[in-house]
């Protein structure tokens, strides 16, 4: 049986090494080498795209790996890709770093310098172990299976700008095309979808944060089926208890989700913490959402730098909304665009707050008229990011305004295309005079 094998090996030295090593070993078909975290995942996700069984028997994840660190990594392999074993090359053979790989999802530990009979040894425990799961998989059990889902997140350049609706209301286009649709509040301290929903209920993700191993069932006892059919992760209660989520506990969880949901749309709110700045760097589509004002407009951009220092996100890879737009502004969508070094959606939600005030009083936001200027604009949006399924016709179920390729985006970071520009060249959509709050 051919075992193939991926290497994830960011040094040139080393993957050279660690290729030509594997090219020794009997019955082994080695794919080359990726050089980061993020082409990993999307690799893996692509071939699981075509069929469970595209996928390689092995992953080898080297220690220096970036810029995800290498147990998180694992983690997330483990988790999104259960039939890989995950092997980690490593220097330090301690026993706490072992304890450590296993608990992350690791099948086995190959100490640096790398000896042939010890890779041969781990690779073929993993490659019999994923041979094992894969039975197991196509027995039908209560398993995650599947690439994932689509990633959105959508922050706030700062408090106030609309990120909560906007999340809501594109959770909601995904889910009336016929998607599944988990809807999650990580603004863990001032998280409002709840409210916006009216919604109580007592779990949270803080139900899940200390959770090592998020099975089906434990996700689905945290999660709330709302009378929509999104199903909600939401903030909790008590906002010092969002402390609880870490990086690290947030990536677990939106790779548990991704596995089980379609559309996976994340509120991240206005302010960045280790948490909501993981789900970021995970997004397949980061939208960022600004008013055109100049304090919102700095705060984009501050959050933009940010994320480029801290390599959660580079600038191209992130769609800017414009929300309250109207056409006398001095701020313009491509000033904003210019400023900030993002792409601007095509469409600007119209400032008409009274179109929003009753159903955001009555908590009702769900029910929001159909003729709604801002509702409009924020399907046709959901069009445009990729995340509505066509219907028979071949038209975007999201209106009228969704005329994109509901495919571009999946699993495909930073590719927004140009904006649909209009004939008088002001590249906006319909629906651009007053939005959200």
């Amino acid at each position: 049986m051919t075992t193939r094998i991926l290497p994830a090996v960011g040094d040139i030295d080393a993957a050279r090494s660690v290729t030509t090593l594997l090219s020794q070993l009997p019955d082994a078909e080695p794919a080359t080498p990726v050089g980061d975290s993020t082409q990993l995942i999307d690799t893996l996700a692509r071939l699981a795209g075509e069929a469970l069984d595209e996928l390689p028997e092995v992953v080898l994840v080297h220690e220096r790996i970036g810029p995800v660190p290498a147990l998180e990594l694992i983690r997330e392999v483990s988790l999104r890709f259960p039939s890989v074993g995950v092997v980690l090359i490593t220097a330090d053979a301690s026993p706490n770093l072992f304890a450590d790989a296993m608990d992350s999802g690791a099948r086995g530990l190959v100490t640096l310098p790398l000896s042939y009979e010890e890779l041969a040894n781990r690779v073929q425990a993993a490659a019999q172990w994923s041979a094992g799961v894969r039975r197991h998989l196509t027995s039908g059990n209560d398993v995650f299976t599947g690439p994932g889902g689509t990633v959105v997140t959508v922050t706030g350049a700062k408090g106030g700008v609309g990120a909560t609706v906007t999340a809501i209301q594109l959770a909601l286009a995904a889910q009336a095309s016929g998607n599944t649709v988990a809807l999650v509040d990580m603004d863990l301290q001032t998280g409002d979808i709840a409210s916006f929903l009216d919604v109580q209920f007592r779990r949270s993700l803080v139900d899940l944060a200390l959770i090592t191993d998020i099975s089906p069932r434990v996700l689905s006892d945290a999660v709330f089926s709302h009378s929509t059919g999104l199903a909600l992760l939401l903030a909790p209660g008590e906002g010092e208890r969002g402390e609880e989520v870490s990086d690290r506990s947030a990536r677990q969880i939106v790779s548990a989700l991704r596995t089980r949901y379609e559309i996976v749309v994340i509120d991240c709110g206005g302010q960045m913490n280790g948490a909501n700045a993981a789900a970021v760097e995970m997004a397949d589509v980061a939208v960022l959402v600004t008013t055109p004002d100049v304090v919102a407009v700095r705060g984009a951009k501050r959050v933009v730098r940010m994320w480029e220092r801290l390599q959660i996100r580079k600038a191209e890879e992130t769609v800017t909304l414009v929300n309250r737009f109207t056409r006398n502004t001095e701020i313009q969508p491509p000033l904003i665009q210019k400023i900030t070094g993002t792409r601007v959606a095509s469409a600007a939600v119209p400032a008409n707050f009274k179109e929003l005030q009753a159903s955001i009083d009555s908590g009702r936001l769900h029910e929001l008229d159909a003729k709604s200027t801002v509702k409009q604009a924020l399907w046709g949006l959901a069009g445009e990011l990729g995340i509505v399924k066509e219907s028979a016709t071949g038209k975007k179920s999201g209106g009228a305004l969704a005329k994109r390729n509901s495919g571009a985006f999946k699993n495909d970071r930073g590719s927004i295309g140009r904006p649909r520009r209009r004939r008088d060249g002001s590249g906006r959509g319909p629906g651009d005079s007053e939005g959200t709050r």
